[in-house]
């Protein structure tokens, strides 16, 4: 397993149920508001701070994560993507990178095409059964509450550069 997060250099995420805890609260509004947790996005940070290309991939949309993907410094963002396995093999081609260099992060059943593409498959403990079977590996900590970070640190301390050093708190998450 640590040959093959070694490998890793394009790490394709989910978020509902991945960088959040799943639960979207709508406010009297009507605006959507959600959780994420400041560990994940500095986990994220030093991650592509190593040359780790980060996309996240979302079958729904909202304002808020495109607002959290610019507060990271993640520019390719998708959303309302509803067939995640025909954009993540186009991202995959375009970049030039082999099915082995790549990681994914899901937690529901939508996340299954994403990991026919990928060749590390992770899925968050509070995962549905199906995706948790398929993947390989599953986190200790749920989505949204420092799974993403998991995996951030395992994939670095597998290449052997976490933690970072010189990585200021200015560039936190």
């Amino acid at each position: 397993m640590k040959e093959m997060a070694a490998r890793i250099k394009l790490l394709i995420l989910d978020v509902d149920g991945v960088l959040t805890d799943g639960r979207i609260t709508i406010n009297e509004k009507g605006e959507e508001v959600k959780s994420f947790n400041v560990k994940d996005g500095l986990g994220l940070k030093i991650l592509m701070s190593t040359g780790i290309e980060v996309v996240i991939i979302t079958g729904r949309k909202s304002m808020v994560v495109k607002h959290r993907a610019k507060e990271l410094g993640i520019d390719e963002v998708w959303q309302g993507i509803k067939d995640k396995r025909m954009l993540c093999k186009k991202i995959i081609g375009e970049k030039g990178l082999k099915k082995e260099e790549v990681c994914c992060i899901g937690d529901d059943l939508p996340d299954l095409a994403m990991f026919m593409e990928a060749g590390l498959r992770i899925a968050v403990a509070d995962g549905v059964e199906e995706i948790c079977e398929e993947a390989d590996f599953v986190t200790k900590k749920n989505g949204g509450y420092t799974a993403v970070r998991e995996v951030c640190e395992w994939i670095l301390n597998s290449k052997g550069v976490w933690p970072k050093i010189g990585f200021t708190e200015q560039s936190g998450g």
